[in-house]
C-alpha cells in the first residue's frame, strides 16, 4: 500500500536557456560524489539520470558522469576534489552534507549542487535561499524538522520504549550536530531518555550494537547520514539478532528490514539534483537559480520486522503511513 504526495518547490524555477556550451561536440563531466556506497542507493542514481535527462542530458550521449563514493571515508574527499578541480569537471553534484561542504570550500568557480538537511544559508553554502550569489545552489529537506518528527512517531509506534539510543556517524559532523540538537529537544517533551553512540565503520556498527545490550536500549534512532544508508543489510540482521526496533530517515533501509523509516523522499530530491546539473550545463548560472524547499515526505513501515518482533502496528498508524511493506 502507497500513497504519495507530490512534491512542491518554494521560489520557483528559472528558466533554461540553451548555450553554446551545450552545442560542444566533446562530451561534458559531472562528478556525482555520495558518503555511501553504489550498490546501496542504485534507485537514487537511476533518479539522478532521470533528472538529468529531463533537462535534456543523457549520460554516454551528450554528458560523462563519473561516480565517486566514499563509502564513509570522508578523509578521501581532499584528494578527489583536487582531481576534480584540476581537471576542471563542469559541475559537481553533491547529495551529502559533508562531501557538499568540502567542495564549497575547494572551489569557488566550479559549479556545485547540493541537497542538504540542514539549512545552506547557515552552512555558509549559499548566502541566501532565492539569491544563492556564489558557485553553489540545490536542495534543502528540512532534516531538524524532519529528525523530532521522526523520534515522536517512534514514541507512537513504540509507547512502552523509555531509552533510546541514538547512532550518529562522528565523520558527518554537520550531520551529527543537527541530529543531536533536534532529538535533545524533542525527547523531553516526550518522556525519553537518549543515549549517544558513535559509529564510522561496519566493525564499529557491530561494536555498537553490543554496548546497545549492555545499557538496556528499547529502541535505536540511526541518524540520517550516507554511510548509514548503505548499511540496511548490516541494520536489519542486527536488529533481529538482538529484537531492537529502529528507524532511520531513508526508505532503502525499511526495505531492508528496519522497523520504520520516516524522512524526505530523497529519490526525488537526487532527480532534482539532476535536473539543476542539467540546467547549469545548459548555462545557467547557479548564483540565479534559487535553493529549492522539498515538502516531499515518505513514512514507511515494514510490517514483516514488526511481526518478528512482536510488535503490533496500530490500524491508524498503518493509515498515516505512507508505504506498508508486508
Amino acid at each position: 500500500m502507497r500513497r504519495r504526495q507530490f512534491i512542491t518547490f518554494l521560489g520557483g524555477v528559472a528558466a533554461w536557456p540553451l548555450s553554446a556550451r551545450a552545442q560542444q561536440t566533446q562530451k561534458l563531466v559531472v562528478a556525482l560524489i555520495q558518503g555511501g556506497t553504489g550498490d546501496a542507493i542504485a534507485g537514487r542514481v537511476a533518479s539522478f539520470r532521470r533528472g538529468l535527462s529531463e533537462a535534456g542530458y543523457n549520460e554516454g550521449q551528450n554528458v560523462v558522469v563519473e561516480y565517486h563514493w566514499l563509502e564513509g571515508h570522508y578523509e578521501r574527499l581532499p584528494a578527489l576534489l583536487a582531481d576534480l578541480i584540476r581537471r576542471q569537471v563542469a559541475v559537481i553534484a553533491t547529495p551529502d552534507v559533508t562531501a557538499s561542504l568540502a567542495a564549497k570550500a575547494a572551489t569557488t568557480t566550479i559549479p556545485i549542487v547540493f541537497a542538504v538537511g540542514e539549512d545552506p544559508a547557515s552552512l555558509g553554502l549559499v548566502a541566501s535561499l532565492a539569491r544563492p550569489g556564489g558557485n553553489a545552489t540545490g536542495i534543502n529537506f528540512f532534516g531538524l524538522e524532519i529528525n523530532a518528527k521522526r523520534l515522536g512517531l517512534m514514541h507512537d509506534l513504540l509507547p512502552k520504549a523509555q531509552r533510546f539510543a541514538v547512532l550518529v556517524n562522528p565523520a558527518n559532523v554537520s550531520s551529527t550536530t543537527s541530529v543531536s540538537q533536534a532529538v535533545k529537544k524533542a525527547a523531553p517533551v516526550l518522556g525519553l531518555e537518549l543515549v549517544f553512540f558513535n559509529a564510522s565503520t561496519p566493525n564499529e556498527i557491530d561494536a555498537a550494537y553490543a554496548a546497545f545490550a549492555r545499557e538496556r536500549i528499547d529502541a535505536l534512532f540511526i541518524a540520517g547520514d550516507s554511510f548509514f544508508s548503505g548499511r540496511g543489510m548490516q541494520f536489519a540482521m542486527l536488529a533481529m539478532r538482538d529484537r531492537l526496533p529502529a528507524s532511520s530517515n531513508t526508505r532503502e533501509l525499511a526495505a531492508a528490514g528496519v522497523l520504520m523509516t520516516y524522512g524526505t523522499d530523497i529519490a526525488n530530491v537526487y532527480r532534482q539534483v539532476g535536473m539543476y546539473t542539467g540546467n547549469i550545463l545548459k548555462g545557467t548560472d547557479p548564483a540565479d537559480l534559487p535553493v529549492l524547499q522539498s515538502t516531499k515526505f515518505e513514512f514507511v513501515i515494514n510490517l514483516q520486522t514488526a511481526k518478528a518482533l512482536g510488535i503490533e502496528v496500530p490500524n491508524s498508524m498503518q493509515l498515516l503511513a505512507d508505504e506498508l511493506i508486508e
